[in-house]
């Protein structure tokens, strides 16, 4: 049985899977100290990126409520990613969900030992310290929920948020986390009978082979689906297709998207979870494909509206970030172009004429560039990760070599269904939730305080004096 590794690996302490005796796996500095730096760099996409290119695109009465909600989204997520989140999603439980053995990260620091437990990385004998994995994906978890704010922009109740973002959190994300990236790691991997052992105990998307390295089920897809949800059940903004809703600070928008940009090297070439070759592909992967998507969208925009805008462009580049995201270690460069290029041309229609067609005020267009972005993505791995267009194929850990038995189709069908599931899984409880909030306390604001504006209304303070 061949099985496609995915990036999230977890630690083997606890796992009840037994390493072979002449293992002798140690922490190897030079990829502990890259995860430091790509935690921090995940850290700097969120806050202040997303904040700051959210910010920049609301208008200027709402300009606070976005960056608080950013920041207490971040904030929250992290504390209950530590408290239980982690253990959920990074231990074994079954297909669906782990355990608690990590709850309150205990076990982590064994005091009678006087040791700390290591995570495994993409190479056998190779780890890193659990700790700083916890990190790692606390971050990806935080992005993902202050991800979806974006789509019900300056309309929402602050409690309302924060309330949605512990039940969406809880029975969202960290479910298909555990689907898609659970698996016990390559220690435990050392003949067919193992593989299948191991494969048996994974998560139920890793089961079925899907490939997703950086999140593009896991993050984009899952939080755009919970966004436009959000925007149907809450309703557009008053004066919405009447009133102008441009963007006040452009300038802020865009150094937004570059700190994203940046941050995003993070994000793609961190979750190689080694400072290797892996990890140098995925960085160049997703310089290039951006620097696509960015031409293809301001061209789009250029042809279309007969101007290149800079919000076209900062939106481009967020597309091709996106797009890349999944398959960023596992495709070819020329594949990650490829990508690219068509993020920025397919994600300007999704925030144009999709959004037309879905009829939703989703406020900053998470539907658009990051639902569309990440389907599109993800699809486009199961192709350019074929060996024969230049990507990295299947590796087999029975022989610790690379095989090069690919299916285009096969796979497509793997990534069709990973899709699938991600879209209904997060509809399905984003509209739950989102019900549930409505009825305890309300989802939105009173008219009034949104015309006056949330800054104000909301947090009794303004980001601009006049």
């Amino acid at each position: 049985m061949k099985r496609i590794t995915t990036t999230i690996l977890t630690a083997l302490l606890g796992l009840g899977v037994a390493l072979p005796a002449m293992a002798a796996p140690s922490i190897n500095k030079g990829d502990t100290a890259w995860m430091f730096v790509a935690t921090l760099l995940v850290i700097l996409m969120t806050i202040p990126g997303l904040a700051l290119f959210y910010g920049g695109l609301v208008r200027a009465k709402n300009m606070l409520s976005v960056l608080m909600q950013v920041m207490m989204v971040f904030a929250l997520v992290i504390v209950l990613w530590c408290l239980y989140g982690y253990s959920l999603a990074f231990t074994q439980g079954n297909a669906f969900i782990g355990g608690f053995d990590r709850a309150f990260l205990q076990g982590i620091w064994d005091p009678v030992a006087g040791k700390f437990a290591m995570a495994a990385t993409f190479s056998k004998e190779t780890m890193i310290p659990e700790f700083i994995f916890v990190a790692f994906q606390g971050t990806f978890a935080a992005i993902t929920c202050a991800l979806i704010v974006g789509a019900f922009a300056e309309r929402a109740k602050f409690a309302a948020v924060l309330v949605f973002v512990v039940l969406w959190f809880t029975f969202g994300y960290l479910p298909v986390a555990h689907m898609v990236w659970f698996w016990a790691g390559p220690d435990a991997i050392t003949d067919a009978a193992s593989l299948q052992t191991v494969t048996a105990a994974a998560g139920y998307l890793w089961q079925q082979g899907a490939l997703d390295f950086a999140g593009g089920t896991v993050v984009h897809i899952n939080s755009a689906v919970a966004g436009l949800v959000g925007a149907y059940v809450i309703g557009k903004r008053i004066g919405y297709g009447r009133e102008s809703m441009a963007p006040h600070s452009l300038p802020m928008t865009m150094v937004g998207a570059s700190l994203l940009w940046v941050g995003w090297f993070g994000f793609n070439a961190g979750s190689a979870l080694e400072a290797g070759d892996v990890a140098a592909l995925a960085f160049l992967n997703t310089l290039l494909a951006t620097a696509g998507a960015v031409l293809t969208w301001v061209l789009g925009e250029w042809i279309f509206k007969h101007k290149p805008s800079m919000l076209g462009a900062a939106s481009g580049a967020v597309s091709g970030l996106v797009a890349i995201t999944p398959g960023a270690g596992f495709v070819g460069p020329m594949g990650a172009l490829v990508i690219g290029l068509l993020a920025g041309i397919v994600c300007l229609w999704g925030v144009t004429g999709l959004k037309r067609l879905l009829r939703a005020d989703d406020s900053l267009d998470v539907f658009g560039v990051h639902g569309v972005g990440g389907i599109l993505g993800a699809m486009l791995t199961g192709v350019f990760a074929s060996p024969a267009l230049g990507g990295q194929g299947v590796w087999d850990y029975t022989t610790n070599a690379m095989n090069t038995s690919y299916s285009i189709v096969g796979q497509l069908w793997i990534q069709a269904h990973a899709i699938g599931v991600t879209v209904i899984w997060s509809a399905v409880v984003a509209f739950i939730a989102f019900k549930l909030v409505d009825i305890v306390i309300g989802l939105r604001v009173p008219e009034e305080e949104e015309r006056e504006g949330l800054d104000i209304t909301s947090h009794g303070e303004s980001a601009y004096r006049y």
